[in-house]
């Protein structure tokens, strides 16, 4: 399996040469993401392979989306634009945003080509459809290619599958399956229990936090983060596998309505909750969305001080939430709010994210709390501090 880097790599070599090139010079990070999933079979049917899957990651990104079009049309992947010159396709992808060719080399282009290296990561996490059927994209796996099958659950209880049938983080390289690790402790009286999992993979929480910006717009299905993983593991999907309620992202832009917030941000450290969609089926009862990271340009900005408010905030709104369900709500899980895209450091978010929480079980020790984090490095610095 290739890695995102990897991809990116290949995707920028092909961008200028197009699609032609591709029988010519061996790809073998996006030959090796084409058999995985189950696109084509070898190197001789590799260059068709490849062309499907990078259509298909286009349909993932969106055929209508700025992002999606733009790609098809940096790639040459409409028809009768295979064999564009370079220059034509990026006329054409530019005027999807409405920009000069220049500009568009210099600002959208880069983030189309790493929108579509992750889009392909997006495909491989899913298994493929049965040819042939209602909603599919009539691939199915190459004599080659591995079965997919569903994973066992772990001895915590956890699925290597996500709600909808899609492959949680742990498909990336170098991840390990979910692993929990029980009582690391936050002072001298009070322990949280730490998972080494992808967020929506875990079972019987009854309220996962969520990271958002300020301006509470949830994250793309296809980003690798908190916010894009629980979105898509909430979403309520027809037979076909196609999202039929974004019910993440409506419940917060209603909420955004409701009180006169729409395009405006939040104070950082606002917390609004939402139903958990698709994720009721794993226990799941409540997501709080913790707007934690302010957009900077091409950035955000985390103030670790907004982490300690959120928190506040989680265990204001779970206490006031605690008694409407039976039974009561007593479990809770937090990311390390800002650690992603929002540039803190792990061992700076965990450090705030354990002084909240022990202030928090102080006020009342009944609450059973969670931390999640997405490799055994970052755990067992978390567990050092």
């Amino acid at each position: 399996m290739p890695t995102y880097d990897q991809l990116l790599e290949e995707l920028k070599g092909i961008r200028r040469p197009g699609l032609p090139d591709l029988r010519s010079i061996d790809r073998p990070a996006l030959r090796a993401a084409a058999v995985a999933g189950g696109f084509c079979d070898g190197s001789d049917d590799a260059p068709a392979g490849i062309e499907a899957l990078l259509k298909e990651a286009v349909r993932r990104l969106g055929e209508r989306d700025l992002l999606g079009r733009a790609a098809a049309h940096t790639f040459g992947l409409l028809p009768d634009r295979r064999g564009a010159p370079a220059h034509d396709r990026r006329k054409t992808a530019a005027a999807v945003y409405g920009v000069t060719s220049e500009r568009f080399r210099k600002h959208q282009e880069p983030q189309v080509v790493q929108q579509l290296a992750e889009a392909v990561l997006t495909v491989l996490r899913e298994p493929p459809a049965l040819s042939g059927g209602q909603g599919s994209t009539g691939r199915s796996p190459g004599p080659g290619a591995a079965a997919r099958t569903p994973a066992e659950p772990n001895a915590a209880g956890q699925s290597a599958l996500a709600p909808g049938g899609r492959t949680g983080r742990t498909a990336r390289i170098g991840q390990e399956p979910p692993l929990r690790v029980d009582s690391v402790p936050v002072d001298a009286r009070s322990t949280v229990t730490l998972h080494v999992s992808p967020i929506e993979l875990l079972r019987d929480i009854e309220v996962l936090v969520s990271s958002e910006n300020v301006y509470l717009e949830m994250s793309k299905t296809f980003r690798p983060t908190v916010s894009g993983a629980l979105r898509l593991a909430a979403a309520v999907r027809d037979p076909a596998g196609e999202i039929v309620d974004d019910v993440l992202a409506r419940e917060l832009a209603a909420w955004l309505r409701a009180h006169g917030r729409p395009g405006l941000p939040v104070r950082p450290g606002t917390v609004v909750p939402t139903p958990p969609g698709a994720l009721a089926a794993r226990g799941v009862r409540r997501i709080y969305h913790a707007a934690v990271a302010t957009p900077l340009d091409d950035t955000y900005e985390v103030r670790p001080e907004s982490i300690a408010r959120a928190v506040s905030a989680c265990f204001a709104l779970a206490r006031a939430e605690r008694d409407r369900y039976e039974p009561a709500l007593s479990s809770i899980c937090f990311p390390l709010l800002g650690a992603g895209r929002g540039g803190l450091a792990p061992a700076v978010s965990a450090t705030w994210l354990r002084w909240a929480i022990r202030d928090e079980l102080a006020r009342d020790a009944r609450w059973r709390v969670h931390l999640v984090v997405r490799s055994r490095e970052i755990a067992e610095a978390v567990g050092a501090l």
